[in-house]
């Protein structure tokens, strides 16, 4: 009940103040600030409150059930706030909220930006109360399901966030281009302030992206940091969206007649964020992505929501079009002007394109049965673009603002070319377009660099794009040149891969019995990959082990070996049956209800090697979802015992038959290695480009 007294005091204090901001008066601005701060404070209490639900484990909020449980660590209790679709909207109002909070108190925007941004805010607020994190459970449990082992990442506690603040602060210089288009206001009196908030955002949202293909690189199988997935394909084309919004707003201060372009990069790098949620919440990507969320009724309330905002900015735009500054876009050809418009352009096809095959499943869904894209379409479609893109950066690089003005020659960059297609050669990329783009990489490095030392660019934009030159490379080499091969492993046996002495050491096991690790000793260096198991034993998630080099990284992800010795035996109570070992016999079985409503189920089982006669106790946690328990070591720990059923009448359970862990330890298991070329020089690059555009802002 508090959670949506809260939301409905947040809902009705921001309409509050887009109607005090509306009116233009310093009176009713006095009011409407007041009315932000009472927003905030509402929209804080309902989040304060959901963490309170989680960590007092109120298993009666459906929210809480799906994604907390008792034993969750307490960083995975704070991620799952939100781990959900509810939680996720909810963290989102929060951002945007104090950032509202920030706007009013500093009276940082005109009255009538902020009554676009509080707008923004009842739009957001409505999304939250169609998919409220607060209703109540249909059945009430005595434990949650916790969140997917998967999330249960530290990275988990960062990626989330982070991607939200992008979203959030992308309202805001929407905000300044439609208070501007209501009021008429000069473009050198808001550009600079939307674009300082534009580069904030677009560094957010692009750390957000990062990270989350670092993460995937670190925890997925498949040794890849992008998969060109719908979902993450939905961060980046707002994030592309929003870095033209970035230059042509730079090129607007100087030709006031580009101030059309950046009022449209605005509108729709606010529109696609919430596209991209439509996408992502709707279920219509279920069958696409391994990201997307199950189909639910509020896809319907965002696509309302997008339209209302994509729709109110466009008319905006026409009915005030004629109102914007006229003349001549650049001077000249040669003008970094018409080179960073040119660029611009191409980021928009870029964007257009990657729009198209992300939307795929929507389309055809429209017209038939649900199909998508596949990853090669990404590659071919946009790998050519990207190499004129950073062309395009290099030349717009050493030229400078107006007719004429030439920093330095292109040919200083030849040297950075011919680099940058030598070192893909030498990593085994022989592919022409992948060759190329290795060195226009490095050449728009060198133009970054040139460019510095003329005073083209600031330090800020110095890193940033030395970053994006680096990323760049980085993906050239570590994809393109990148090898794989599968080979069965034998414990201490040594094996030569791609130059590398590779070494497996068997499995570890953690001893609470959640984690077992595979060993490896890759050239001297050890390093595991993580197996996180359910309760029951089984697989739940894993990681790969990576071996880090300057030269790059050596990615070894194992397959269980298929063989694993375990085996699944039925009994019925005074009956014997056998292995190849040892005979059993069930004997009888006792089921107690504990306080929590969980069944504590303990069987008697006698075993026997034919000599001598052992008598065992195997217990089992049952639930309303399944059941756990630990396994027991029988005759000095030569096999081990798991319970896992019982029937009704206790005439009856199932036994799992483990190995002994040294012989499970010592099994041999098949590993995927692959070498990733230079790989650290992205996770640098990335680091570089969010640095830079964070102190292009702060400058």
């Amino acid at each position: 009940m508090i959670g949506v007294i809260a939301l409905t005091l947040t809902l009705l204090t921001s309409l509050a103040a887009v109607l005090c901001y509306a009116a233009q008066s310093v009176r009713m601005a006095r009011w409407g600030r007041l009315f932000v701060g009472v927003s905030f404070a509402a929209v804080l209490v309902a989040g304060i409150y959901l963490m309170q639900l989680i960590f007092s484990n109120r298993f009666d909020i459906a929210y809480v059930a799906s994604y907390s449980a008792v034993e969750l660590p307490v960083i995975y209790k704070v991620s799952a706030f939100w781990a959900g679709q509810q939680g996720s909207f909810l963290l989102w109002l929060l951002i945007h909220g104090t950032a509202g909070l920030y706007l009013g108190g500093k009276k940082a925007l005109s009255e009538a930006g902020m009554a676009v941004y509080m707008g923004l805010q009842a739009l957001l607020t409505v999304l939250v109360m169609a998919k409220s994190p607060f209703v109540p459970s249909e059945n009430v449990v005595q434990n949650g399901v916790g969140l997917n082992p998967l999330l249960q990442d530290p990275w988990m506690a960062v990626h989330p966030p982070i991607i939200f603040v992008g979203y959030a602060l992308l309202a805001v210089p929407l905000a300044y281009s439609a208070a501007a288009l209501f009021t008429g206001q000069k473009a050198q009196a808001w550009l600079p302030a939307a674009r300082r908030w534009a580069l904030t955002a677009w560094a957010f949202l692009g750390a957000g992206i990062f990270i989350g293909g670092y993460w995937a690189y670190k925890v997925l199988g498949w040794g890849g940091f992008w998969g060109w997935d719908p979902v993450e394909n939905s961060s980046l084309v707002p994030w592309l969206t929003a870095g033209i919004f970035v230059h042509v707003l730079r090129v607007a201060q100087i030709r006031q007649a580009v101030v059309t372009m950046v009022h449209l990069a605005g509108i729709f790098a606010y529109a696609l964020v919430l596209y991209g949620t439509f996408l992502t919440r709707s279920g219509i990507l279920g069958d696409f992505s391994v990201h997307s969320f199950a189909g639910t009724s509020i896809g319907m309330t965002i696509a309302v929501v997008n339209a209302l905002v994509l729709v109110s900015g466009l008319l905006l735009l026409i009915v005030k079009a004629k109102s914007l500054p006229q003349g001549e876009y650049y001077p000249a050809y040669d003008s970094r002007e018409f080179v960073v418009l040119l660029g611009a352009l191409l980021m928009v096809f870029m964007s257009a394109i990657i729009f198209l095959g992300m939307s795929m499943p929507l389309i055809t869904q429209l017209i038939g049965k649900p199909a998508a894209v596949d990853t090669d379409f990404y590659v071919r479609t946009t790998m050519p673009l990207a190499i004129v893109m950073m062309l395009t950066v290099a030349c717009a690089l050493l030229r400078g603002y107006g007719q004429g003005k030439v920093l330095a020659k292109g040919g200083a960059l030849l040297p950075f070319g011919v680099l940058g297609a030598v070192c893909g050669f030498a990593a085994g990329v022989h592919q022409v377009l992948p060759l190329l783009l290795a060195a226009t990489s490095l050449m728009a490095v060198g133009a970054a660099v040139i460019s510095f030392r003329q005073h083209g660019i600031n330090k800020g934009g110095l890193i940033a794009h030395i970053g994006l030159g680096l990323s760049l490379f980085a993906m050239v080499l570590a994809g393109s040149g990148s090898q794989s091969y599968s080979q069965e492993m034998a414990v201490g046996e040594r094996y030569d891969i791609f130059g590398h002495e590779i070494i497996f050491q068997g499995q570890e096991f953690a001893a609470d019995g959640k984690e077992k690790y595979y060993v490896y000793r890759v050239d001297g260096q050890e390093v595991k990959a993580l197996t996180k198991l359910h309760a029951n034993g089984a697989d739940a998630a894993r990681e790969p082990a990576i071996a880090k080099g300057i030269g790059g990284d050596v990615y070894l992800a194992p397959t269980p070996p298929s063989g694993s010795g375990r085996l699944e035996m039925t009994l019925k109570q005074g009956r014997m049956d056998m292995d190849d070992d040892f005979a059993y016999r069930f004997e009888q079985a006792n089921i107690d209800r504990q306080e929590n409503g969980t069944l504590q189920v303990t069987a008697e089982v006698a075993v026997t090697d034919g000599d001598k006669v052992e008598h065992v106790q195997v217990n089992m946690q049952a639930t309303a979802d399944g059941g756990t328990s630990a396994p027991v070591e029988i005759f000095g720990g030569q096999k081990r015992l798991r319970l896992t059923g019982v029937t009704q009448n206790q005439k009856q359970i199932r036994l799992e038959i483990l190995p002994s862990q040294a012989a499970e330890a010592r099994q041999n298991i098949t590993a995927s290695i692959s070498v990733k070329p230079c790989i650290w020089l992205l996770w640098l690059g990335s680091i570089m480009v969010c640095a830079g555009t964070f102190m292009a802002a702060k400058r």
